[in-house]
């Protein structure tokens, strides 16, 4: 059963439309995808993790260093071995599952909110989403992110195409994204939606709407399918392990506990949502005030009830993370091109934009007088921000004086305010990607590296000494294990970790990391 007034009119778009549409993201998120090294601890952890699937023969379980990982189910590590397989172990095959699932998430969000609310809020949502800072680092990261969000939203989306229209092949699609989302990072991918849905029918009095939904026998069938045989047979091989490290420690403890240190307060998301959204934060609170209003039409009040949800939830979780949040932004992005209207100055829009801009092009001077003043606390980020000048790429600051210059340009322009924030917008992703991310990239993760380049040269069984960095095992392509270290090995270490009582011979310095030869 449904209700006329979940039957809005539809849009309809093209061929032609649909890979324009997949292209603008596309394009961003593969700009440049390989230019940073990899970032420890996560990208290096999940990376090393998929390259010890090729050492071992075994792509059933994870291994990170030898020790075996419980952290994330299997998908993303499938993912990213096919295109390891494909074109060999660097930062591109490790990456291009995340910018693939980001770019699709990306469409699918943009063809929802075109076929509802026409092309203009179509191209809207696929660029809010595309440009948001927080996406656009996560759907370039090596993590399972970008694809856990992909199957959040395809599911919900499609959660709604089957909650307006009673058709049941959405809804059936909805199942797969849920169980491909628990292949990927676990139970998070059935509350998410669950939650979701159940919140909504609850709020319009649909109990038996969701309830034949929910407890539909082939969706749970297809669920079962896709999701059972490799948790059944990881159980079967790890047994007790995997029960407690990942679905005790990586699950039941993340949300009743503070895990690795990750902590917050209750407002840790209320601040960090904006962050996450930027540059749009013109539109964020236009869709804010109109909240009120918005819970009174089908579909607004949907997407309200997600974003809530997901707030919500992580915000009297224990563990508190960022991209925890990203969860809940994607109904943001359809919410912010509805009301794009609303927004009245290209200026006010494109402020926060400019001031990245002016922060970008200012970047080098600014890490090296935060160093100068004594703001960085810790020896050895004293000793990685001392090599900045070193870690600038070329045409650094002449790309980001010729953004900055054709952004004003743009503003001066005869377009919809929407329309000129989005060019900006894409040009200041796209400086993100050529020269900001190399930048940071070269100063914390450069000398990492470099060092293993050097290592993987060297004869002796190499280790990580008082120092986690997943990333030298994926660069020397060994595995390197964080023990301490002993006579006959090379050890990559932090400079200021270095036992006073153990004689070493350092054949790599650059920053705060050294590889040394023990004694």
């Amino acid at each position: 059963m449904t209700d006329t007034a979940l039957n809005p009119p539809r849009f309809e778009l093209g061929t032609q439309a649909r890979w324009l549409l997949w292209l603008l993201p596309a394009i961003l998120f593969l700009m440049n995808l390989g230019g940073a090294p990899l970032f420890d601890v996560d990208e290096g952890a999940f990376s090393e993790a998929t390259r010890e699937m090729f050492v071992r023969h075994d792509f059933l379980s994870t291994f990170l260093n030898g020790a075996p990982r419980f952290d994330k189910p299997i998908l993303i590590y499938w993912c990213q071995a096919f295109f390891v397989w494909l074109l060999g172990p660097n930062e591109w095959s490790f990456r291009l599952p995340s910018a693939l699932a980001a770019s699709t998430w990306c469409y699918a969000v943009g063809v929802f909110a075109w076929q509802r609310f026409g092309r203009e809020a179509g191209w809207l949502a696929c660029g809010i989403a595309a440009t948001s800072l927080g996406v656009h680092i996560i759907g370039r990261a090596a993590t399972a992110d970008a694809l856990l969000n992909m199957l959040l939203t395809l599911a919900l989306l499609d959660a709604w195409r089957h909650l307006e229209s009673g058709q049941r092949k959405p809804l059936l699609r909805s199942f797969l994204w849920i169980g491909l989302g628990v292949l990927t990072k676990g139970p998070i991918a059935l509350l998410v939606p669950g939650a979701t849905t159940f919140l909504y029918c609850a709020s319009t009095k649909r109990w038996k709407d969701w309830g034949r939904s929910v407890f539909d026998p082939l969706g749970w069938l297809i669920l079962l399918a896709v999701t059972v045989p490799w948790y059944t047979a990881e159980i079967a091989v790890k047994g007790q392990a995997f029960i407690d490290g990942f679905i005790m420690k990586h699950n039941v403890d993340r949300f009743s506990g503070t895990l690795e240190g990750h902590s917050g307060s209750l407002f840790y998301y209320v601040l960090m949502i904006p962050l996450l959204v930027l540059p749009w934060l013109s539109w964020l609170v236009a869709a804010l005030i109109r909240l009120p209003a918005d819970f009174r039409e089908p579909l607004p009040r949907f997407l309200w009830i997600w974003f809530l949800f997901v707030t919500i939830f992580f915000s009297v979780s224990g563990t508190k993370l960022p991209h925890y949040a990203l969860y809940g932004c994607t109904p943001l992005f359809i919410l912010l091109a509805i009301h794009r209207e609303r927004v009245k100055k290209a200026l006010l829009g494109a402020l926060p934009l400019l001031f990245l801009m002016v922060v970008f092009l200012a970047l080098p001077n600014l890490l090296a007088y935060a160093l100068a003043a004594g703001w960085v606390k810790d020896a050895f980020y004293q000793a990685q921000l001392g090599r900045w000048h070193d870690a600038i790429p070329a045409g650094y600051h002449a790309l980001v004086a010729a953004s900055l210059a054709a952004s004003l340009a743009i503003l001066a322009r005869k377009h919809q305010v929407w329309q000129k924030v989005l060019a900006i917008a894409c040009l200041n992703t796209l400086l993100l990607s050529l020269a900001v991310a190399p930048l940071l990239g070269d100063i914390l993760q450069g000398p990492v590296k470099r060092a293993a380049l050097y290592a993987r040269s060297r004869p002796e069984p190499g280790i990580l000494w008082n120092f986690h960095m997943p990333s030298f095992s994926v660069y020397r392509q060994q595995v390197s294990p964080t023990v301490q270290a002993s006579s006959g090995q090379i050890a990559l270490t932090r400079f200021d970790r270095l036992p006073p009582d153990r004689p070493v011979d350092i054949l790599f310095h650059e920053g705060g990391v050294v590889l040394v030869k023990v004694h």
